[in-house]
Parts: C-alpha cells; sequence; structure tokens
C-alpha cells in the first residue's frame, strides 16, 4: 500500500498462511503482530522521510543503517547479532527504456518476524510478490518472503540470458548460410557487454545463495536451505551460459573480421593481378609513344594494327601464363 507519505511502497502483515493484509504509515508506530504473523515494509530510499525512519523509528542500529543506505553496493550477506541479517540482491533492469544489464538494487534486512527492503528504482519482482500476497498463495513467512524474491529476480536473469543467446543464434545462423551475410557488429558488442555486465553482479549472488543454504538462520523454514541451494545451481548455470554467450560473440566478430580480411586479401590480389598484366603492356606502349625517329612501321598504314596485335597476343600469352602458374 502508497500512503500518503511516498517514501513507504508498500506495508503489509503476513498472516502466516499464504495471505496478507496492508497497512498504512500511521499504524507502524502501534503495530502488534500476532501468533505467526510478521511484517513487511518496502520503501523507496531516495526519499529523505525513508532515510529518517530507519534511522529513527527502525530500531536498526547506526552500523546497519548505514549499510542499508550506501550508495553503492554489490550482492552480500552479512549476518548480524540476535538472529538477524543482512541481504543485499541484484535484479535484472526491466523498467521502461532501460538497459537491462543496468541492475537494480535491493537491500534488506530480516529477522524472524520482520522484513525491510529498499530499493531506488522500481522492482517487477516485489509486484509479483505483492500479487501472490493479495491471492492467498504468497510466502507465509519471513524467511519464504526472503526466498521469493530472491527467486522471483533470478527468474528475470533467466529471461535476459535466452534473450542474448536468441540474438546470438540469429547472427551464427546468417552466417552459416550465407557466406556473404555480415553480421550485426553493433549489437554483437552490445551481447558481449551485457553478458560481461551480468556476470560482475550474478558471481557475488550466486556465493550469497550458497551461502544461506549452507548457514541456515533458526527462523528459517525447514526445507529453505534446499531452495536456497537450488537458486545457487541455478545461477551456476545462468553464469556458465554467459561465458558461453562472451565467447560465441567473440567467434562471431573473429568470423566478420576474418572474412572482411579475406574479402580485402582477395580484392588486393586482383589488383595486383591486374598491374602484373598491364606492367609489360604499358612498357610497350610508352616505348612506341616516345618521339623519335626509327620506330617500326612508323610509316607503315598497317602499323598501328600490327602493334595492336602483337599488345594483344602479349596480354594473351600472359594470361595463359598465369593460369598455368595457378595465379588466377
Amino acid at each position: 500500500m502508497q500512503d500518503q507519505d511516498s517514501s513507504l511502497l508498500h506495508a503489509f502483515v503476513l498472516d502466516g498462511r499464504g495471505g496478507a493484509r496492508s497497512i498504512s504509515r500511521s499504524e507502524l508506530d502501534c503495530l502488534q503482530l500476532s501468533g505467526q504473523e510478521s511484517l513487511w515494509l518496502h520503501w523507496d530510499r531516495s526519499h529523505e522521510q525513508s532515510r529518517r525512519w530507519l534511522r529513527e523509528s527502525s530500531g536498526l542500529d547506526e552500523f546497519s543503517c548505514d549499510l542499508l543506505l550506501e550508495e553503492n553496493t554489490r550482492p552480500r550477506l552479512l549476518p548480524l547479532p540476535g538472529n538477524e541479517m543482512l541481504i543485499f540482491l541484484r535484479g535484472v533492469n526491466r523498467n521502461p527504456g532501460a538497459d537491462p544489464e543496468d541492475m537494480v538494487s535491493v537491500r534488506i534486512f530480516a529477522d524472524a518476524r520482520r522484513v525491510i527492503s529498499l530499493r531506488l528504482r522500481p522492482l517487477l519482482a516485489t509486484d509479483v510478490l505483492i500479487a501472490d500476497l493479495l491471492a492467498g498463495r504468497g510466502p507465509r513467512t519471513s524467511s519464504e518472503l526472503l526466498l521469493e524474491l530472491a527467486r522471483q529476480l533470478t527468474i528475470r536473469v533467466d529471461d535476459l540470458v535466452n534473450e542474448l543467446s536468441e540474438q546470438l543464434d540469429v547472427e551464427e545462423v546468417g552466417l552459416d548460410e550465407d557466406e556473404r551475410y555480415r553480421p550485426n557488429h553493433a549489437l554483437m558488442l552490445q551481447v558481449r557487454r551485457r553478458a560481461a555486465s551480468l556476470r560482475r553482479f550474478l558471481a557475488p549472488q550466486r556465493d550469497l545463495y550458497a551461502q544461506l543454504a549452507r548457514n541456515r538462520q533458526p527462523w528459517f523454514v525447514e526445507d529453505d536451505g534446499d531452495y536456497w541451494n537450488e537458486l545457487n545451481n541455478r545461477l551456476t548455470r545462468y553464469l556458465e551460459e554467459l561465458e558461453l554467450i562472451r565467447e560465441r560473440a567473440n567467434l562471431v566478430l573473429e568470423a566478420e573480421s576474418r572474412r572482411l580480411n579475406e574479402r580485402m586479401n582477395r580484392l588486393m590480389y586482383r589488383f595486383s593481378i591486374t598491374a602484373v598484366l598491364f606492367l609489360p603492356l604499358t612498357f610497350i606502349t610508352g616505348l612506341l609513344g616516345i618521339n623519335v625517329g626509327g620506330i617500326p612501321g612508323a610509316e607503315s598504314s598497317v602499323g598501328f594494327l600490327v602493334a595492336c596485335g602483337l599488345i594483344s597476343a602479349l596480354a594473351l600469352g600472359l594470361l595463359v601464363l598465369f593460369r598455368r602458374w595457378r595465379w588466377l
């Protein structure tokens, strides 16, 4: 729910059965959780109200607040005293007009009954979570909320990896089927850059998932470790595919460069042969064109025709010789 205070994007009390009720900003101060309920607060960290609430009303220490409000972060997991933790995740940027590799950061504080998340740019993963909660099939606890948020972020990585792979497939098929096909050089550079950018953040995020699978918090659901391990395996596969995508993009660019070089070499070879073919003819015509007496056939009426015939015969002889030497 978005209240008059636009810094609080969503506030939900999870009922422990897959559903949730939305609460307003004014209800936070006197909120009392009962039974299996847990709280999820999702803030826009660009607002001063978010920073003020985090430092003054959240109950977090100064160290945790400083980390959550850092300008630049990378995926990391930081256990805190009292079975609490800070988790920094990255997700593919699917906002309109944005580059997918310009990944969106979400910073999270979590304990057994509370999840506080902060973001700067919109995350589609949270929209899916909210829809599931309102439909009564969402996460039941704070640990499941963390897991589902990480899963939604990973799904969008899968979509982008498939998109990059399909773009490469088109270029590779074009190269295989048509020798004169020229791949989209700018697209290949973009694919390679995106793959490198994704690897930069996904590699530490994979390690984060592996750490969560090994070091379970006491408030984790019993089988959460298996799901974190599955996310770790999925990210490992995506990283391998991204490395393969980079190699494939390099091969496409190398194939384009090789074909351009071969085409240029053939062109220069033809120019060279043409120059060698006409060099003797140029010498003869230059010799016959000097303005001195004594040139054979100068006084004959058929002298010009004889000279043309001799030059043509010489050219034909050179062509035959070049073909015999396999220069042509």
